[in-house]
């Protein structure tokens, strides 16, 4: 467990700063203009690099020492953005050079979190993925949400080029942290997918023996005794490819976690435009914008401690319907009542809904998925499920320019009940009791 507890401590850090620049950006794009458009392309330029690069940075997670991955990445955003941090000291910051701040750190984000999720099975035993991906899940949301969103109200308050020199020590500091874990952590390759074979029972979320990782080693079994790679790069990338496309079941949820972040991502391309300045209808400050989500963090910890029992209770399946379809129709509570009033308790449930459902689907992708194929088929899955957030966050700023931001929050909802109907039709796949 000292891997983990490593890895989780190099987890809070980055996802404190990534609250702080998740947050941050739009509050610094606010400040730079009010177009919709422009405003909505910071989001484009957060999540356009897992459009891009989720499949590559898949196939190199399974080549590669995870670790080394997460360390080299984390490196290369703290140099990014502490050097422009000292950039924006001098008063010379542009949207465009945020923008191109941004895209490059998400770039590093898409290699480094692929490697994330991919490396947890190796630090712990089969049987407590569940209890380890809520630890993380737990760091993820108070780092980016508890602590980092107020944080970054405030420092673009006071001091805006914090918001890019803070995150870049803080990955730094994150990097380090994984240095402390011991071991190697190459995954032994996976067996060959056959081109039209079927992956594991499309209506089980279960492994099979022989897919159960040797966890909690810290070497990744055979990882380093391993033969070197002799397929392509592009042929890895088709075997997770395959992979997921055979699996009925893992590529309906893929589809429906597409569907969702879609709609949340041309959400909150313009919600901050709602919310936030003179004009707005809440008229917030970018302080209080930042105290909205600490409530999104308290509901979300709140959740995490209270998981076990909601999922034991409804079942992986209908838990993570019920959390997905409140969570998307919660939405419309803002706009059709825009006042803090109604803001922040139903950020609260934002947040706890929001845990229940990430638990679920990181941890049933975990048990399926072969270890050799894990960085793969994540990265397949995770295209489809993230893929879609630039372009969802590009529409809504151009609707937004044409047809006002009104019409993007609904339209983002009615989205979101696509995603959660079509998952709907597959909790029978969901198995009654996680392993």
């Amino acid at each position: 467990m000292r891997a983990f507890r490593f890895l989780w401590s190099s987890s809070a850090l980055s996802n404190l700063a990534d609250g702080v620049l998740k947050v941050g950006t739009p509050l610094l794009a606010v400040t730079l203009t009010r177009s919709p458009a422009e405003v909505a392309l910071a989001g484009v330029a957060t999540t356009l690099p897992w459009l891009l690069l989720a499949l590559p940075a898949g196939a190199v997670a399974d080549r590669q020492d995870r670790r080394r991955i997460m360390v080299l990445a984390n490196a290369f955003r703290a140099a990014l953005l502490v050097a422009v941090a000292a950039f924006a000291w001098s008063g010379s910051l542009t949207l465009w050079i945020l923008l191109g701040a941004v895209l490059l750190s998400g770039t590093a984000e898409v290699f480094a979190d692929t490697s994330a999720q991919s490396i947890l099975p190796m630090t712990v035993p089969s049987d407590r993925l569940a209890w380890a991906n809520g630890r993380i899940v737990g760091a993820q949301t108070i780092g980016n949400d508890f602590i980092g969103s107020p944080l970054a109200g405030v420092l673009v308050a006071i001091l805006p080029p914090a918001i890019l020199g803070a995150p870049g020590l803080l990955y730094g500091a994150a990097g380090l942290l994984l240095l402390g874990m011991r071991g190697a952590y190459r995954p032994a390759p996976a067996a060959p997918v056959p081109q039209r074979s079927p992956a594991p029972h499309a209506g089980a979320a279960t492994v099979p023996a022989s897919h159960v990782p040797a966890s909690g080693t810290g070497t990744a079994g055979a990882g380093d005794a391993a033969e070197p790679y002799r397929r392509s790069l592009a042929g890895d990338i088709g075997e997770g490819l395959r992979y997921l496309w055979a699996h009925r079941f893992l590529r309906r949820l893929a589809v429906a976690s597409g569907l969702l972040n879609v709609g949340n991502a041309a959400y909150f391309a313009v919600f901050v435009l709602w919310v936030v300045g003179p004009g707005s209808r809440m008229e917030l400050s970018p302080a209080a914008y930042g105290l909205m989500m600490t409530a999104f963090a308290a509901g979300a910890a709140g959740g995490s401690f209270v998981g076990d029992r909601v999922i034991g209770w409804g079942g992986e399946g209908r838990t993570l319907v019920g959390s997905w379809l409140l969570s998307s129709v919660l939405l419309v509570a803002p706009v059709l009542a825009p006042h803090p009033a109604v803001l922040f308790p139903v950020a609260v449930l934002w947040g706890a809904t929001n845990t229940w459902s990430n638990v679920i689907v990181i941890s049933t992708r975990q048990r399926i998925i072969p270890e050799g194929l894990l960085g793969r088929v994540n990265s397949a899955y995770r295209l489809i499920g993230m893929g879609g957030m630039p372009i969802g966050a590009g529409v809504a700023g151009l609707v937004g320019e044409a047809w006002g931001v009104t019409s993007v929050l609904f339209a983002s909802v009615a989205v979101c009940l696509s995603g959660v109907a079509l998952i709907s039709r597959s909790i029978p796949a969901f198995t009654p009791e996680r392993s």
